[in-house]
């Protein structure tokens, strides 16, 4: 017994009899938590693998396994291009606008609905808010071009009629960004606004009703209720949508997108389908996508560790 491997083998025996005794009590749990897990391995982490494009010059017929490696070249092409300062500055800019533009609006409508005393007009607003968020992407942004057409769009035919000239609004540069983050806000703020009306009916009634028999009205017990109570949604939501600050839905941009506004619709995103897919550059896609999701994660991690550090609010 004076031997310490045999005393620290004897020590472990009951844990792992435990743990095992556990694993058999709870295997229903297990079953239903390895569903998801095994999901996650195969369509998350396994094409990860292909990761390594990003530093290897890839031959089709030698395949990803047996293609040289060369280091940062795809990376240093990148940062050397023509073209990064406009995509960065396009994908930032947008991003940033449609962050600041956009997460305001839910909180307001959850806030706004969450007051309505009348249950069939707070119905008929949340659905009238909530439909656009199931209107196809592509059906959306027909729809922008038809109301922004210079000639039979409705803007341009009031402009014209208050004695205006038509704008070509797709066609100038300058208006894309705005097109496409307030469209956004349009399609996307009442299903977003959902999430803080399910955060503001959690708050504890009797809070009002103190609030009320003190004499608070609407708009300080909104300030002093409402708000504190929803604050920690408040914070995760916002850290979420930091992590994908250099995110931008694709499909929307390269459908909005003409060479007349280029110069500021040109993002990350289509540019790698441009230069990745369609060029057939593969490592070079794959190096600005991997640069792309790393810039992500630290924007995430940073925003979390400050949200931890100023509050009680964090995702981990």
């Amino acid at each position: 017994m004076n031997n310490p491997s045999l005393v620290k083998s004897m020590d472990r025996q009951p844990v792992r009899n435990s743990a095992l005794k556990k694993a058999k009590e709870q295997w229903r749990l297990l079953l239903i938590l390895s569903v998801p897990v095994v999901w996650l391995f195969i369509f998350h982490y396994i094409p990860m693998l292909g990761l390594q494009l990003a530093f290897k010059d890839f031959y089709v017929m030698k395949g990803i396994w047996g293609s040289p490696w060369v280091g940062l070249k795809y990376f240093e092409q990148f940062f050397n291009s023509p073209s990064f300062g406009t995509i960065i500055r396009n994908t930032l800019i947008i991003n940033a606008y449609t962050l600041i533009a956009g997460f305001l609006f839910p909180i307001l409508l959850a806030v706004g609905l969450n007051e309505l005393r009348s249950r069939w007009f707070k119905k008929a607003v949340q659905t009238v808010t909530y439909m656009p968020y199931f209107i196809s992407t592509v059906v959306m942004v027909g729809l922008v071009m038809q109301v922004l057409d210079p000639r039979i769009g409705i803007i341009n035919q009031i402009i014209t009629w208050f004695g205006g000239e038509s704008i070509n609004f797709m066609g100038e540069a300058s208006y894309f960004k705005s097109i496409y983050v307030w469209s956004e806000v349009w399609q996307v703020t009442g299903y977003s606004a959902i999430i803080y009306l399910a955060a503001l009916s959690g708050i504890d009634p009797s809070l009002h009703e103190a609030a009320t028999i003190d004499g608070a009205s609407t708009v300080q017990k909104i300030w002093n209720v409402d708000l504190p109570g929803i604050r920690p949604t408040i914070v995760i939501l916002f850290i979420l949508s930091l992590g994908n600050v250099m995110n931008i839905g694709f499909e929307k941009i390269y459908l909005m997108q003409n060479s007349l506004n280029a110069s500021s619709s040109e993002v990350i995103a289509t540019w790698v389908y441009k230069v990745g897919l369609q060029a057939s550059n593969f490592s070079f896609g794959t190096a600005i996508g991997l640069f792309n999701s790393i810039i992500n994660l630290v924007i995430l991690l940073a925003a979390n560790a400050i949200a931890r550090r100023t509050s009680d609010s964090s995702l981990w």
